[in-house]
């Protein structure tokens, strides 16, 4: 929300051979807003919206600039694709702009969110709620839910000035459901939101103040209900109607106030939530739009971390074991202190170093390398250092991967295989990294060689224990899921 009146309530990453770094973990280009709406797909771009009109988009979903157009002006919008047609929400004054919290809620369509296309043009706002600045809600903050079980279509609303309220809207015209009566559903948040996931309805609310830059505590909280129309419930058994709320993201990372949830699915087991940030202090303080993994975990929803630049081991979720070159093990020579030895105790304790690259890659053939999966031992040939390059996509930046200090990066091959040749930037060798709702991870190449565009079916998967290849991506089989160890 836009209210600028504050509420008081009670391994280090490693120098890469294989290319130049970027940060992770940030949305590149010019990607500040404020109250962004739920991201929205158009034509291969993608769009999302902000308090004051207009808004951003993105060519890849990963760097983002001006541009998307909303009039009204008003703020906290969220959009909604329904059939072939966008629908809009925001509010019209209201959060305690110019003093009141008198609001409106508006909805209008428009066939394209393209505003260099010859189809854009919004249609007239309609108002479908308002408050009059002295009832307990404020008419401000909108979010959009279309029911996937019955096709209904709701909207909640209100800020920290009063209730949330949930109302029911026509998913053809966009207006109120002759009848319709508001709902209180809870209190203490604003900028909420509904999502769906396997028979729950989620609120989700954001608590916490705003529009104070590096002093915002906006954090986004959770309650669910097996109704649409509540009681939202929190982890411990506590309502939203009388202040519950399990913590969904909180500040980190140098960035606080996080507000203004939206969900995104992009494929099955991998999820997004989009927010802004109230401050990004490596931004300068600026409110910026933020887009990190959504995780489910017994049923909840909660933020995931970015993946960070680092040397991980790679371990397949379907054994556990790690993904190597395919070259000869080197034994480690150490003076043993036998176990026999019954004088231990009274012996002074010699580490053993760890194994150097420079001890083993004189043994590795030269040119391009297999790769295989066997038992982890923490060794150099194991070792794999993550670097995000300068492109991206919607779930975040292309990562290469090479061997720890080398320039032998993981490549997908035309015949659906992974080995290691030399870096080249080549876009075989770029890789979506992607935390899915389980907290494993799906590896795709960006592109596969005599495959035409971008690869969006084929993933780094595990055909048995040792034996690594490219095969299409599912979910349920443990076979394309991989864990990423920081060594």
């Amino acid at each position: 929300m836009t209210s600028f009146i504050i509420y008081h309530l009670s391994f280090s990453p490693i120098g890469a051979l294989c290319l130049s770094f970027s940060p992770a973990g940030a949305q590149t280009g010019a990607p500040y807003i404020h109250d962004p709406s739920t991201l929205a797909e158009c034509d291969g771009k993608w769009y999302t919206f902000g308090t004051g009109g207009g808004g951003l988009i993105s060519d890849d979903g990963w760097s983002w600039h001006g541009g998307a157009d909303r009039p009204g002006g008003g703020a906290a919008p969220d959009v909604l694709k329904i059939g072939d047609r966008y629908l809009c929400i925001y509010g019209a004054t209201g959060g305690g702009l110019f003093g009141g919290h008198n609001g409106r809620i508006l909805t209008m369509w428009n066939k394209t969110l393209d505003p260099k296309s010859p189809d854009f043009k919004w249609s007239t706002p309609v108002e479908v709620a308002a408050s009059d600045g002295m009832e307990d809600c404020d008419a401000i903050d909108p979010c959009l839910l279309l029911d996937p079980t019955t096709g209904r279509l709701w909207a909640t609303y209100g800020t920290y000035f009063g209730n949330i309220r949930l109302i029911e809207l026509d998913p053809k015209t966009g207006l109120r459901v002759k009848g319709n009566v508001e709902k209180d559903v809870a209190i203490d948040c604003e900028a909420s939101a509904l999502i769906y996931k396997d028979g729950w309805y989620y609120l989700l609310g954001t608590h916490g103040t705003c529009c104070d830059g590096v002093n915002s505590t906006y954090n986004i909280v959770v309650g669910r209900s097996r109704s649409v129309e509540g009681p939202y419930v929190d982890n411990v058994g506590r309502d939203m109607f009388h202040g519950g709320g399990r913590m969904v993201m909180a500040a980190g990372n140098r960035k606080t106030g996080a507000g203004h949830f939206g969900r995104t699915v992009v494929d099955e087991g991998v999820e997004l939530m989009s927010f802004h940030w109230e401050a990004d202090f490596d931004q300068g303080g600026r409110s910026v739009l933020a887009i990190n993994p959504l995780l489910w975990r017994n049923g909840w929803p909660y933020g995931g971390p970015q993946l960070a630049t680092g040397t991980y081991a790679i371990l397949s979720e379907r054994r556990g074991y790690s993904l190597e070159l395919a070259v000869d093990f080197v034994r480690m020579q150490q003076e043993r202190q036998r176990w026999s030895d019954r004088n231990q105790a009274q012996q002074p304790v010699k580490p053993v170093p760890n194994q150097t690259l420079a001890e083993v890659q004189a043994t590795w053939p030269a040119g391009d390398v297999a790769v295989r999966c066997a038992d982890y031992m923490f060794r150099p040939w194991q070792l794999w250092q993550l670097v995000p390059t300068d492109k991206g996509t919607v779930t975040g930046p292309l990562f290469s991967i090479c061997i720890a200090g080398t320039k032998r990066a993981l490549t997908a091959t035309a015949t659906l295989e992974v080995m290691t040749k030399e870096y080249a930037a080549l876009d075989e060798q770029l890789w979506r990294v992607e935390l899915l709702t389980d907290g494993t991870y799906r590896i795709m190449p960006y592109a596969i060689p005599g495959h035409e565009g971008r690869n969006q079916r084929y993933c780094l998967y595990s055909a048995g224990d040792s034996t690594p290849t490219l095969a299409v991506y599912d979910y349920q089989s443990d076979n394309a899921k991989w864990n990423l160890s920081s060594r």
